[in-house]
């Protein structure tokens, strides 16, 4: 049997399928538009996209729902890189804080301007810009003002207690949306097993340890794991969070493309191209009698006997 061949992306690939809330490519309060960057990801310490909204004040991740032998139609083009997108809102401060805990090696405050500098990532400190970012540090960070000015210097505590709060709102959400959590979830399809009343706080907290520590370093999660008193799990268990389990994947996109070339004027909604002469003629060809098609592939029905 012939191994499947596995699907490339190619570098010269000429639009991609995004879906994106309006507020995403909204330039009428900004005076840039949004862009797509390479940042280094808090998790996997590697190249991934992100977007930032108009004037750098959002930040977006970007993933991607993917499968086998799928393109997509885009008006008279086949576009074969057949990923859908998904841009949804990010805090930020994930992508802040490896670099605070990167400083905090020196152990004095410093200027966060200081702090977040990468020569592989130079985007990254466009994050400051971000609205949530400078008012958000003193969550993970001791703060000092002298005079004008701010300095700061990682703290575990403060990150330990953010974090949780994190995990805890994500356990709030899940119990309102009816998620089902922990040993009640079987198999690829979510089957629920066992009521949701038979779910222990423990399930909650797992799964919802299990969300959070996508955007954290494996080091954080396991401080994580001890602050929120759970013991570690010495084998795989259903309590895995969900990105981990789904065949088709939602990871953060490798920023490997030059997804770059997409910026500024592409997020504008663009008018319909006009039709070229050839399509006009043939427009106005009389179609009756011609089958669509469509109907070459579809499977032929087997006339009954009588």
């Amino acid at each position: 049997m012939a191994a499947k061949k596995k699907r490339t992306h190619s570098a010269h690939t000429d639009s991609w399928v995004v879906i994106a809330a309006d507020s995403v490519i909204d330039t009428q309060k900004q005076d840039s538009d949004p862009a797509f960057v390479r940042l280094r990801n808090p998790s996997t310490d590697a190249a991934s996209l992100y977007l930032l909204g108009s004037g750098d004040v959002q930040l977006f991740e970007v993933k991607a729902f993917e499968e086998d032998f799928h393109s997509w139609f885009v008006g008279q083009t086949v576009q074969r890189d057949g990923r859908l997108l998904f841009v949804t809102p990010m805090d930020p401060l994930y992508l802040i804080l490896p670099y605070l805990i990167k400083s905090d090696k020196e152990g004095k405050f410093q200027p966060v301007d200081q702090v977040v500098m990468d020569e592989e990532f130079p985007a990254c400190s466009r994050l400051l810009s971000c609205t949530r970012s400078l008012a958000s540090l003193h969550h993970v960070a001791e703060e000092k003002e002298v005079g004008n000015l701010k300095f700061h210097r990682y703290s575990q505590e403060k990150t330990m207690n953010w974090l949780k709060r994190k995990v805890e709102r994500t356990v709030t959400a899940l119990k309102k949306r009816h998620i089902s959590v922990g040993e009640g979830v079987k198999s690829l399809t979510y089957v629920r097993v066992k009521s949701e009343s038979d779910y222990n706080e423990e399930d909650y907290l797992r799964y919802a340890h299990g969300l959070i520590s996508e955007y954290i370093s494996e080091d954080l999660s396991k401080a994580l794991l001890t602050h929120l008193q759970l013991p570690e799990l010495t084998s795989p268990k259903e309590t895995e969070p969900p990105s981990k389990k789904r065949k088709l994947s939602d990871t953060p996109v490798e920023a490997e493309e030059d997804y770059t070339k997409f910026n500024s004027a592409d997020f504008a909604r663009k008018p319909p191209k006009k039709m070229t002469t050839a399509q006009k003629t043939l427009a106005k060809v009389d179609k009756t009698g011609m089958k669509l098609m469509s109907s070459f592939f579809s499977p032929k029905v087997k006339a009954e006997k009588k």
